[in-house]
């Protein structure tokens, strides 16, 4: 995962008149906003502290505060009453995603203790801190008016229900961050005719906020021819005890696949890449087709460790994979196999790389004598996911949006795989195979997508409302 700190505004907001009205309302709800701002600073976030909120000017003030401290999402918790006026100016200034915090101290009022209280004005300074409802919709009104987009967590301070959901909205924030500071490498070119992976370069850039270097072959074959014999040896012996190595994998192929293997961790290191997706024929200048026939065990050690890398030039499969490692689930390269109607399951896999930190055991490698549609002979590998909650990702194309995520919940379940040196597992979907083929075929998603560990709708769902792109879950 990319190691980016998110930072993250947090004011709570408020009425300055209601101070000298009330004694202590300030003070427990300046309470209130530092038991959340430890809540997100035990996810790791820095939080920028813009105290209580009570005013326009303050609210001027706040906005600048954002900008000038680089944040990436701005909390802003209702704990009474506030204006409108105060809210706008804020938001405005700060230009980064709003979440409105409407979360009052405990589920109910306590009634009968309540009307005891000795007088009227106790009374109401006891309900203005439950008071959080009250102003949203007005400030909801004024931000759908200006056209500034607002998300929403709703309940009861410190209910476990409510961190999680907050905690949600973090991930998502962390993953925005990392799209938008992600260096996506381009190796080679599309593999000619697959029409549905050609994609627009400049609107993943405009979409997502990465950048993207394009990368010659002849770069990664140079540096190649650079590596010693001892850390071909010293990648040889890493081979062995990543993966498992099968008794039919020739130790010239092992070497062969270990001198890619360094020079692409160079070439990651060199361009300061965070993911990667290529494809070259490679023929007719022998060096490029040793380099790109020899790639796949050193681009699954580099998917393993947090730089996907997705084959056949696929792009915005790139970018679903990197989406999904940076959530914690991993995120391999794959497409549909074939159906077992027998068993209402969906086989899955693809050649190339793997995620062999999901696989269900130890990745196998296995020599091929021919990469079938590609160029050459060499090492693969050969994995099943880990069995258990899986989601299925695909970045697609979208008319009005530029891009929309599609998503798919099912499980990763035991089955009979294809012992053809490839990556290959059995799914199976709470609709069902056929309904699941259709449903997600006609969201028109390319071929390819991203399979990771664990059911992750309501994250993408999240992550998405931050971009500003549309979701659609398929199951």
């Amino acid at each position: 995962m990319t190691g980016t700190t998110l930072r993250v505004g947090l004011c709570g907001i408020g009425l300055d008149a209601y101070w000298p009205q009330f004694t202590g309302l300030k003070e427990r709800l300046e309470g209130y906003v530092r038991q959340i701002a430890g809540q997100l600073e035990e996810t790791g976030v820095h939080v920028e502290m813009l105290g209580l909120v009570d005013t326009p000017e303050k609210g001027r003030e706040a906005g600048h505060a954002c900008r000038r401290a680089d944040v990436d999402l701005l909390i802003v918790y209702v704990t009474t009453y506030a204006l409108s006026s105060t809210v706008l100016p804020m938001v405005q200034r700060a230009r980064v995603p709003v979440l409105v915090l409407n979360l009052q101290p405990e589920a109910a009022i306590d009634y009968a203790a309540f009307n005891r209280l000795p007088d009227r004005t106790a009374m109401t300074g006891e309900w203005l801190a439950f008071c959080s409802a009250c102003p949203v919709p007005e400030i909801a009104n004024v931000l759908r008016r200006a056209g500034i987009p607002f998300h929403q967590v709703t309940g009861v301070l410190g209910d476990e229900a409510v961190r999680s959901e907050i905690d949600e909205w973090i991930a998502a924030a962390r993953v925005k961050r990392a799209l938008a500071e992600n260096r996506l490498g381009l190796l080679g070119h599309y593999y000619g005719g697959m029409l549905d992976i050609i994609t627009d370069l400049t609107q993943v850039a405009i979409t997502f906020g990465c950048h993207i270097e394009q990368i010659e072959v002849d770069e990664l074959s140079a540096l190649r021819a650079e590596v010693s014999e001892s850390e071909i040896g010293a990648r040889v012996a890493d081979f062995r005890k990543q993966f498992e190595v099968q008794q039919d994998c020739s130790e010239g192929e092992l070497e062969r696949a270990a001198r890619t293997s360094v020079a692409l961790d160079r070439l990651v290191a060199k361009h300061d890449l965070q993911s990667m997706a290529y494809y070259y024929m490679g023929t007719g200048v022998p060096a490029n087709e040793d380099t790109i026939s020899s790639i796949i065990l050193g681009t699954s050690l580099l998917t393993a460790r947090g730089i996907p890398v997705a084959g056949e030039y696929e792009v915005k499969n790139a970018l679903a994979m990197k989406i999904m490692d940076e959530f914690g689930a991993g995120g391999s390269f794959t497409e549909y196999y074939a159906l077992d109607l027998k068993l209402d399951h969906v086989l899955m896999g693809h050649d190339g790389p793997g995620h062999i930190a999901i696989a269900e055991t130890k990745t196998k490698v296995r020599p091929l004598a021919v990469y079938h549609g590609k160029v050459g002979r060499g090492l693969s590998v050969e994995m099943s996911v880990k069995h258990g909650r899986v989601t299925l990702l695909s970045v697609v194309e979208d008319a009005e949006h530029g891009f929309k995520l599609i998503a798919a919940q099912g499980e990763s379940v035991p089955g009979e795989v294809l012992r053809i040196g490839n990556t290959n597992s059995h799914y199976q979907f709470p609709i069902g195979a056929k309904s699941f083929v259709e449903a997600w075929n006609r969201q028109g998603p390319a071929h390819h997508c991203a399979v990771g560990l664990g059911h992750l709708s309501g994250k993408l769902q999240k992550l998405v409302e931050l971009i500003g792109i549309p979701f659609v879950q398929v199951c």
